[in-house]
């Protein structure tokens, strides 16, 4: 990283070309990334004292209590005329405790203890910084770097707490180890619960992290915890970027959810949002300072168009200093393992996506349209956490198919773990709405779910939180819709919709998990077919909180439902990726595909997967084609009763292969496939341990 030139040599980028010779012509491009990267880094050691200490801005900035007690506040407004602290502990006096100019625009206040010796400010105290402008305004904020904010009921902004608890929460768990297959269990605390308001990190812990580990999932990424004023924003409208949201409960009960978790052996990703910051301005970092200017490109560039809100200037060193501290925060303070970025796309392309169709054509990735101060901003925060944290995770949230998204930084990469693969749920979700069952493209199928770059991680998922969200539907309501009202008891016989939907619902689930990535995310509660969309209280629903919750009383209070069927299912199925690591290995060979039959048939981790999409066609021996010789026996089965199947395949059965090649494969065997069924089998002679 020493070479600071705009083309600087990058130590892996032979192997990106060779995997992907297409990149070849845009060697350049790379190499003035990657030598901008350079220069950063070189500016951090050189100005900083290196990336540790520059990405500890929060030991300095916002509050801080000195060993004696006394507390320095220390601010970056560098449009202000003058700054003032007023709060409870000064009667709200708008001009006795000024802060003193210092340079680069910062601003400092030191606040002796009182005389017994305690802080002047005590914990839990409402502040505001009250920022004098230059052309005269008298402006009240709340610090950029606040740790706790709270709003009163029926207030219209929130109020800055000092957060300084005297007895803090001590973690207790070491972090769990990065999982070689990554199983993510996607949730949001507020809606955590059956009951019609905002849940809590409390009920979280007691409730839903037991679920979780019981599900089979070793990864939670958790939606909307950095501080939004606006809860239908789902939290991708943030004011408050070091602020854990107090509408679930205090930062200390997030640290105990937390440390739980990490007892699970459960990993603990945050969804980020450094892609763009709420207008707020009152409660956001919009016009702290007066300017327009403070933390954001000046308009027209630093504001998005589409979602109303306010663009980083990822130039800035300061913005820098915020935004990389932000997630050393979380890392430190909360302990999180890693982060799902939100909103890359916005952020990799000067027009974000807007109106733009990605063809895959690879100039749309280099050039003038590319956001090189955001694109470097990306690769310099995934090489410091991976320095810093060789267990970190990171996950991007991309549209465009970035390449090089997920390889290192030192390829030339952006240096992300994984990227969500989100044509996969695009694609169900029009299957459902457009396609009878016997027209479903199964070659077309196959296709979405095996098209990523090589070399280059993906989370698969059926459905996220975005399916989920009121106008769309969850596949389990696409699926069975009205029926799952009234015909979802498992004491009577099962109608033509509920029955297939039961069937489709498990097998769309199994096909994902096993096809379409290197990891499998499932959003809270569509693991049991949660029914219906998500729609958080707002004007246009009366604030109603009847779809902003997640029905697990369908679980436990009706244990006879046909959701706990599911659930079953979704838990063996992890189980069964837990003991034989599919998702750890190499991609899928298909070796049938079949139109007609709508059978598909592939490997994967040696374990064989057969799917048969028909609605009404079972096939007696049915040759299959696999790579090792030996014994199979069926270890998941999707038609098992207990998962609300009809209990077809018999569990006893043994499949030996035959020396005779099929379909690529150098053995084959006989199997029976029943229609709307998936059966995973294993060679038992295999030593499957990875």
């Amino acid at each position: 990283m020493a070479d600071t030139e705009d083309n600087v040599s990058i130590p892996g980028l032979n192997s990106l070309l060779q995997m992907d010779p297409y990149l070849k012509p845009y060697q350049k491009d790379f190499e003035r990334r990657y030598g901008l990267l350079g220069k950063q880094l070189a500016a951090l050691e050189e100005r900083e004292g290196g990336i540790d200490q520059f990405t500890r801005a929060y030991e300095t900035f916002g509050v801080q209590r000195r060993h004696d007690n006394s507390l320095v506040f220390y601010e970056w407004a560098p449009a202000a005329e003058a700054l003032f602290l007023a709060g409870d502990f000064n009667g709200w006096d708008k001009f006795s405790h000024r802060y003193a100019k210092q340079p680069f625009g910062k601003w400092e206040l030191v606040i002796q203890a009182k005389a017994d010796g305690t802080p002047a400010v005590e914990h839990g105290t409402k502040l505001k910084v009250v920022v004098h402008t230059q052309d005269g305004e008298r402006l009240y904020r709340i610090s950029p770097w606040a740790k706790f904010v709270t709003k009163e009921e029926k207030a219209a902004v929130y109020d800055w707490v000092h957060w300084d608890p005297p007895q803090p929460y001590t973690p207790i768990h070491k972090r769990p180890d990065k999982p070689r297959s990554l199983r993510i269990y996607e949730c949001h605390v507020g809606i955590a619960s059956p009951e019609g308001k905002v849940a809590s990190y409390g009920n979280f812990t007691a409730n839903v992290l037991p679920r979780i580990k019981e599900l089979g999932y070793n990864c939670i990424q958790m939606m909307a915890v950095m501080e939004h004023a606006y809860y239908a924003s789902f939290g991708y409208q943030i004011t408050s970027f070091f602020a854990a949201s107090s509408r679930y409960g205090t930062p200390e009960e997030l640290k105990h959810l937390i440390d739980e978790a990490h007892s699970l052996g459960i990993v603990v990703l945050l969804d980020v949002v450094h892609s763009h910051a709420s207008k707020n301005t009152e409660d956001g970092l919009n016009r702290f300072d007066g300017s327009d200017s403070c933390f954001f490109h000046a308009p027209p560039r630093g504001q998005h168009s589409l979602w109303d809100s306010r663009l980083f200037n990822y130039s800035s060193w300061e913005v820098l200093r915020f935004l990389l501290s932000n997630l050393r925060w979380w890392m430190e303070e909360y302990r999180f393992d890693g982060f799902r970025f939100d909103g890359i796309t916005s952020m990799l392309y000067h027009h974000h996506g807007i109106a733009v169709g990605f063809s895959g054509d690879y100039s749309e990735y280099f050039g003038l349209q590319v956001d090189e101060d955001s694109l470097v901003y990306l690769m310099l925060a995934n090489y410091i956490f991976h320095t810093l944290y060789p267990t970190c995770i990171t996950i991007a949230e991309d549209v465009s198919g970035m390449p090089a998204l997920c390889r290192g930084v030192e390829e030339g990469g952006l240096g992300f773990d994984y990227r969500l693969a989100m044509a996969i749920p695009d694609k169900w979700i029009q299957i459902l709405k457009e396609f009878k069952d016997e027209d479903w493209d199964i070659g077309n199928i196959i296709h979405t779910l095996i098209n990523r770059r090589y070399g280059e991680k993906c989370i698969a998922y059926a459905e996220s939180h975005d399916q989920a969200l009121v106008g769309d539907k969850t596949l389990a309501f696409w699926l069975m819709d009205k029926e799952m009202y009234t015909n979802m008891s498992s004491l009577v016989p099962m109608t033509a919709v509920i029955d297939r939907g039961i069937q489709l619902h498990k097998m769309i689930r199994l096909l994902t998990h096993a096809l379409g990535g290197e990891g499998y995310l499932n959003f809270i509660g569509n693991e049991f077919g949660h029914p219906e969309w998500l729609d958080f209280p707002r004007e246009g629903n009366n604030q109603s909180y009847h779809y902003a919750r997640r029905q697990f009383n369908l679980l436990e209070a009706a244990k006879h439902l046909r959701y706990a069927q599911l659930y079953a299912f979704d838990r063996q199925m992890n189980l069964t990726e837990d003991a034989y690591g599919w998702l750890a290995a190499l991609p899928a060979y298909v070796s049938t595909k079949h139109e007609e039959d709508k059978v598909i048939v592939f490997e994967r981790a040696k374990v064989v997967f057969i799917f048969n999409f028909h609605p009404t066609r079972s096939y007696q021996d049915y040759t299959v084609g696999v790579e090792v010789s030996g014994k199979y026996t069926i270890k998941l089965d999707s038609d098992e009763l207990q998962f609300g199947g009809h209990g077809r395949l018999d569990h006893r059965t043994e499949f030996f292969t035959k020396p005779h090649d099929f379909n690529g494969r150098a053995n084959s065997m006989q199997v029976y496939i029943p229609c709307r069924a998936a059966v995973v089998l294993v060679n038992d002679e295999i030593d499957y341990s990875y």
